[in-house]
């Protein structure tokens, strides 16, 4: 089992041209052998909040066709940032993945930063499931993870991997860190952390997109901003770590 957490840049409110940039990803992390990616919290708009219902699409849309296709066409299952509809006029600040099999899922995020509650709508409260390859898994988006409760939640789901889209700042990075090591020790899950690569919105990220594992040590992290595929390998002995850069 090969999890990778994509560390990308994103155009902002251009969903062309980060389909492509997603593309591009998921070709380098195909070729990695990599078994799951994850990209930031809404990778394909940018953390653009102003224009996040401009920008709304559903697993279906055709937009995403070509990375529809390149993940049938591999064995991997790809989970990637986006505005998602709602019933009101604020859409869900989400996350869709997409399996080889062709299968999709949405998730909206649950716990809203009050910057956010102007222009996104809270998803339910809940934690569901995946299944992928050996592991399980359930999502978090940024926010998400700064409440115990939505992890002990994906963990009573019998998830074994909690895998976070964000947007972490250099100053927010420390106590969220601590954070996402504290649940993978306490619940015993392996948790990934894709974060931006650089600014986005009217703000700057700290990169260090990481994983860590179930006894909470790190076992990989980016050094900093920077465009990475961030790779955890699980082998008998436990996990090791990778670091590719990527060249966008």
């Amino acid at each position: 089992m090969r999890i990778a957490a994509a560390q990308s840049l994103s155009v902002p409110a251009d969903l062309s041209a980060n389909v492509d940039i997603h593309c591009h990803y998921i070709a380098a992390a195909s070729a990695a052998g990599v078994d799951i990616l994850v990209f930031p919290e809404l990778s394909l708009s940018g953390y653009e909040l102003p224009l996040l219902g401009s920008c709304t699409v559903q697993p279906e849309s055709e937009v995403l066709a070509p990375i529809r296709q390149l993940v049938r066409a591999s064995t991997m299952t790809v989970v990637l940032g986006a505005p998602l509809p709602s019933n009101s006029p604020r859409p869900y600040i989400g996350a869709i993945t997409f399996f080889p099999d062709g299968r999709s899922s949405r998730y909206c995020k649950q716990y809203l930063d009050p910057s956010e509650e102007a222009f996104a709508t809270q998803g339910a409260r809940g934690a569901e499931c995946y299944h992928a390859a050996d592991e399980s898994f359930s999502l978090a988006i940024c926010a998400d993870t700064s409440h115990p409760q939505h992890a002990q939640s994906a963990a009573a789901t019998g998830a074994s991997l909690y895998l976070a889209g964000v947007l972490l700042s250099p100053a927010g990075y420390p106590l969220d860190a601590t954070n996402l090591s504290r649940y993978a020790a306490t619940y015993a899950l392996t948790v990934l952390m894709a974060n931006h690569g650089g600014p986005t919105g009217r703000y700057v990220s700290a990169g260090r997109s990481a994983i860590w594992a179930p006894d909470g040590k790190l076992v990989v992290a980016a050094p900093g901003p920077g465009s990475y595929l961030v790779i955890a390998t699980k082998e008998s002995a436990g996990w090791t770590g990778e670091l590719r850069s990527v060249d966008t």
